[in-house]
């Protein structure tokens, strides 16, 4: 049975779509330019008649014959584990340089005598903790992937 065309697409039928854009513009039919445009309505297309436009002048093209995307889900989960790491130990080390230019301060201004050095234990507990996290989230994700 053929999609009526008012019916409203999903997420996975914009990847297929978004697919096929990719594979036409590697195999030079669109320009860069033709391709963002595309790509911009794709994402802001509701229903499969909106889609089909954005292929129509394109050989070829049949939503439900395109492979499904799960190959590139693998590289999505990486990339977000990653931006989840980057986000975890961003605050540390923004905190920690701050703490260590304070102490460097202190110690600069008293002649070059300084103290005790504090922010390790600023540092160090909440290291030691984001690298227990840090290894609990690499073994559970390579256990799933």
């Amino acid at each position: 049975m053929a999609a009526d065309p008012k019916m409203r697409a999903s997420d996975d039928d914009r990847d297929k779509v978004a697919s096929a854009l990719r594979e036409h513009y590697a195999q030079g039919r669109l320009t860069v330019e033709e391709f963002d445009e595309r790509l911009e309505q794709l994402y802001a297309s509701k229903t499969y008649g909106e889609l089909a436009t954005l292929t129509s002048d394109l050989p070829g093209v049949d939503l439900r014959k395109l492979p499904a995307t799960a190959e590139r889900r693998p590289e999505r989960r990486v990339e977000k584990r990653n931006r989840e790491l980057a986000g975890m130990w961003a605050p540390w080390a923004v905190a920690g340089s701050v703490n260590w230019m304070i102490w460097f301060i202190i110690g600069a201004t008293d002649g070059f005598d300084f103290p005790y050095p504090w922010p390790l234990w600023v540092m160090g507990p909440w290291g030691a903790i984001l690298l227990v996290g840090t290894v609990i989230m690499k073994l559970s994700k390579d256990g799933k992937s």
